[in-house]
């Protein structure tokens, strides 16, 4: 059997993530046992979420243990099975990635089809990342048509589709926000947005009221910090906001200040509603359909940014809470 090559988390980061605190070991790959099967990773996912697993505290996903590898979604080829109803070829979707091989009870994966979609398609447009946004805005902040939507980190896997879904079911404007010029360009260019624009360049507030100067109703929030800020700032009459990350805190060394305009969730009737993917999963045949159709039919667009080597996943991992990316960011694994 070959070597595999695993990253370990050594020690628990405080604030930003450091190359010390991970270890990339090479280990020896078992043959599977009944009920398991042996899979080539070829392309890993990293995700923002990934941070708050570093720390050694309760939350929604189970903390990594330390000098253990890593998990996160992933897409391989079955190299070896013991388990019934799968054989060697075979292209799955399983939750262990951050590894070359992975060896995977069968009850853990899904088999996907590299011949309806590209596989790395299944993390990203068709997979978590692209559910979180169908069932975020139409479930959770219950869009309605005629609405108008502010997203943050619309250049990112999952603001990027939110936008192009908002307006796909009838929003009236779409606002998105962004961390370059150059994502910003691609927003309104390429997926649609009316209007998008720098976090950097000036106050949140400040820019999103010009993008909006009646105000908005739905706000889909992956950064929090002043973006939550600013939106609960600008919501109209009963708006609602989808709290789906908040990466501007992901490093934070002291408890972040919450938005200190609150009372206005009282005035306005507002609603803001926090949510997991997980909760969501019914969603999943309707989604995939639906999305699957508009992605054929060239009505929704994505982008995705690709690293390549097991070796470069923590760079990846890294330039994702940077905000490197456009669209989902992937690492891809030779065959």
């Amino acid at each position: 059997m070959p070597k595999s090559r695993e990253w370990h988390l050594v020690a628990r980061p405080h604030g930003w993530p450091k190359p010390e605190d991970f270890a990339l070991r090479e280990t020896d790959v078992p043959e599977p046992g009944p009920g398991e099967i042996l899979v080539r990773n070829l392309y890993v996912s990293v995700d923002p979420y990934m941070r708050g697993r570093m720390n050694d505290a309760k939350s929604y996903a189970e903390p990594y243990r330390l000098d253990q590898p890593m998990h996160g979604g992933a897409v391989g080829r079955v190299v070896a099975s013991g388990a019934e109803g799968f054989v060697p070829g075979d292209h799955v979707l399983h939750p262990l990635g951050w590894r070359e091989y992975a060896l995977a009870k069968a009850e853990a994966v899904v088999k996907v089809d590299p011949g309806l979609a590209p596989l790395s398609t299944y993390l990203g447009v068709l997979g978590m990342t692209g559910l979180t946004a169908y069932a975020g805005l139409l479930r959770v902040a219950g869009l309605k048509e005629g609405d108008v939507v502010f997203v943050s980190g619309a250049a990112g896997a999952v603001g990027s589709q939110v936008g192009q879904i908002a307006r796909l079911k009838g929003a009236s404007r779409v606002i998105g926000s962004a961390g370059s010029d150059e994502k910003v360009k691609l927003l309104v260019e390429e997926y649609g947005f009316d209007a998008a624009f720098n976090y950097k360049n000036g106050p949140v507030a400040e820019q999103l009221a010009a993008a909006a100067p009646d105000g908005i109703d739905v706000y889909f929030d992956n950064v929090g910090g002043e973006h939550l800020e600013a939106a609960i700032g600008a919501l109209n009459l009963q708006g609602r906001v989808a709290v789906c990350g908040m990466i501007a805190i992901y490093n934070a060394t002291e408890p972040a200040p919450g938005p200190r305009n609150l009372s206005r969730l009282i005035q306005n009737r507002l609603r803001i509603e926090g949510f997991l993917v997980g909760d969501h999963y019914d969603l999943q045949p309707e989604f995939v359909q639906e999305v699957g159709g508009w992605i054929r039919e060239g009505r929704l667009h994505y982008r995705e940014t690709v690293v390549d080597g097991i070796e470069n996943n923590l760079e990846a991992f890294l330039g994702v809470l940077r905000g490197d990316n456009t669209g989902k960011m992937l690492v891809r694994l030779p065959e």
